[in-house]
């Protein structure tokens, strides 16, 4: 029972550390220039994956989840280059799927209470998800910009010797895995785990382990597991090695397992204006800029690596 209570105490008192919930960026992910009166509660009221203004949006940018980090940095290289937007850029940093979604019902989502119509001019995502949308003419021919690769994210001095893919599988250890239903991830990942262990491995991790419960499906996307190794609910969980990069750097008590090469699987990401964009001009200079030096040097800053020419 003591032991118990000890355990209770420890997550209780991590889940009242303000850096354990997003947003972890105290303000720097929202462009906006007037903030009005700023309020936020830790996991009871905030809005992490949408940023900016909408109101008056002169570029309205739908990214995929996992960049959420390098915005702030691309907003104020990109403003530099185009002062008439400084303010006037509104952004979602929500899954892939769900910003599909939100896409084809005509830029309507709703969170909770709060439903926003917004049409989007750009849509970042993995460059095959975008590819989709160009075939389903949806949006226009791809850039590719940036890519990354896999990591297991674990909490800080690896207290259960994670060491590759194979020990995911153990029966005692707890998982946050990216949901396939929504994070284009999940492919990368079940591709990672077939070089590894085969079918046998992927049945296991995200079949066998999700129906016991040791394995947990992010209902929003990964940035759920690094809460949720925080917080003691999981002990690991792959996700994006930029993802590790940011939470180390932000001091959180996490840690990278590096997943060598031969078993890795690279993403490379894509952004291409919808056909239906409001803002084409500022549309078209963006995706202009994601190939510049300074976009690739804020990607570069959380690890993502730049695409290789053929």
């Amino acid at each position: 029972m003591k032991a118990l209570a000890a355990i209770s105490l420890m997550v209780a008192s991590l889940s009242a550390q303000p850096g354990v919930f997003p947003p972890w960026s105290k303000g720097t992910n929202n462009p906006a220039l007037d903030k009005g009166y700023e309020f936020q509660v830790p996991d009871i009221d905030n809005v992490p994956d949408l940023h900016g203004n909408p109101n008056q949006a002169l570029l309205v940018l739908f990214v995929g989840g996992n960049q959420f980090m390098v915005m702030p940095g691309l907003m104020r290289a990109f403003e530099s280059e185009h002062p008439e937007l400084r303010g006037r850029i509104f952004y979602e940093t929500l899954p892939p799927g769900i910003l599909s979604k939100q896409i084809a019902s005509n830029g309507t989502i709703t969170l909770g209470n709060f439903t926003l119509q917004v049409q989007a001019d750009v849509y970042e995502a993995g460059l095959n998800g975008v590819q989709e949308l160009e075939k389903a003419q949806i949006v226009g021919p791809p850039v590719s910009y940036a890519t990354n690769d896999l990591e297991i994210m674990v909490r800080q001095g690896n207290p259960l010797k994670i060491h590759s893919l194979s020990d995911l599988g153990g029966d005692g250890v707890r998982l946050s895995m990216p949901n396939p239903d929504w994070e284009g991830v999940a492919r990368q990942i079940k591709m990672s785990m077939e070089k590894v262990g085969g079918a046998a491995l992927v049945d296991k991790v995200m079949k066998q382990k999700v129906k016991d419960g040791s394995t947990f499906l992010t209902q929003i996307h990964h940035r759920q597991t690094p809460m949720r190794i925080l917080n003691g609910q999981s002990d690991a969980g792959v996700t994006w090695a930029s993802e590790v990069t940011f939470q180390e750097q932000i001091g959180n008590p996490v840690a990278g397992v590096i997943i060598p090469a031969g078993q890795n699987t690279n993403a490379t990401y894509g952004a291409a204006m919808l056909k239906n964009a409001p803002h084409r001009d500022a549309a078209t200079a963006w995706l202009s800029f994601l190939s510049s030096e300074p976009a690739q040097q804020a990607y570069a800053a959380y690890g993502f690596k730049p695409v290789k020419s053929k």
